[in-house]
């Protein structure tokens, strides 16, 4: 009996160089450090590293030569585009010689043209058309079109709807999938949608290369879909400005359930409280958890690396499967020349659902 080896790969692959069009959000903090940028590149992904945090340039630099020294493939770096900070990381990055840099957030038009003139390639992520036509426009080479299912900042509208109309509205630019994906179905889905790859953070929050805390781990395996909320609580007691439109989705805690839907009330408490909330950024309680509804999915520890592999394999799998199941042959007539519906009546179950 033969045996099927087609495996996950598409046109973004060769663009990256890498075996599987699969991504890890440069989650910035410090969540998305060296180690899991070249955990996932390990696995056959882009490792990317999320170069916005408190410790600048300098913590950049040595993150890169963290994935350096555990990988000899290929990684990216991102940053956070409306912060200051963003040109001189997005240069540092650069210098040392990455080829994938990654924006979120602010307006990454400006970097086009210093990325390019390095080699390199800018992936821009954005929520809605509008964005990545003029994103697309200015010269970004890849787009990821970021539902709000998204952990962490996010928009409004939902990744289903979002990725087919990017996809059409840029062709012929690759666009990645970002929001609610975290297994082997999703990843499917998103390239029958018309994405070439998934760019995915919630899926890696529990490996042990992520650079998030124990407690925050122990969260995170314990959640589920529904555990999630969009809310601007966190960035309200933080006093960090985003730009309009922005929330973070988090899993709810202690601080949300106060706080959410009482933000006026927030902004004055903060105020006088803003040294508290600093001493407390490990509480779980307190802290904001970014994941989205794709936690659900996330029922151990694994290694990114493993996780990648897994994630690929099962999208492939689905995509063999579902292909054979729901595709009948040319043999079959499903709607004569005048669309009478009673010729397709054969695909519903007898209660007129889709069999």
């Amino acid at each position: 009996m033969s045996v099927d080896q087609r495996h996950l790969h598409t046109p973004i692959c060769d663009l990256f160089g890498v075996e599987h069009p699969i991504l890890n959000a440069p989650m910035g903090g410090g969540d998305a450090p060296g180690a899991l940028a070249a955990a996932v590149s390990e696995g056959g992904g882009l490792g990317m590293i999320g170069g916005t945090t408190a410790g600048g340039v300098e913590w950049l630099r040595r993150e890169i030569d963290v994935a350096r020294r555990r990988t000899t493939r290929p990684f990216g770096v991102g940053v956070i585009s409306h912060r200051p900070e963003a040109m001189d990381l997005t240069r540092a990055a650069l210098d040392e010689g990455v080829r994938v840099i990654a924006h979120s957030f602010g307006d990454p038009v400006g970097f086009v043209e210093p990325v390019h003139a390095s080699g390199a390639l800018i992936v821009c992520q954005v929520r809605s058309v509008d964005e990545a036509r003029r994103i697309a426009d200015a010269g970004a080479d890849v787009i990821t079109a970021q539902g709000t299912e998204a952990g962490g900042h996010t928009g409004t509208m939902a990744t289903l709807p979002l990725v087919p109309a990017i996809v059409d509205a840029i062709a012929p630019t690759p666009v990645l999938a970002a929001g609610g994906i975290g297994d082997g179905r999703g990843i499917a889905a998103a390239l029958l949608l018309g994405a070439q790859g998934v760019w995915l953070g919630t899926a890696f929050l529990a490996s042990p290369e992520a650079g998030i805390a124990g407690s925050y781990k122990e969260r995170v395996l314990g959640a589920g879909a529904e555990d999630t909320v969009l809310t601007e609580v966190f960035d309200v007691a933080a006093g960090v400005p985003w730009p309009e439109g922005l929330a973070g989705r988090s899993i709810r805690n202690r601080f949300t359930d106060r706080w959410h839907g009482d933000e006026n009330a927030l902004r004055v408490w903060a105020a006088d409280h803003r040294e508290e909330l600093r001493d407390a950024a490990d509480d779980p309680d307190t802290s904001p958890l970014y994941a989205g509804p794709a936690v659900q999915f996330v029922t151990r520890s694994e290694s990114a690396r493993e996780v990648v592999r897994r994630l690929a394999e099962q999208a492939a799998a689905v995509l063999r499967a579902r292909t054979d199941a729901v595709l009948r042959s040319s043999e079959t007539r499903v709607v004569d020349e005048g669309g009478d519906p009673a010729c397709w009546a054969h695909l519903l179950d007898d209660e007129g659902r889709a069999g």
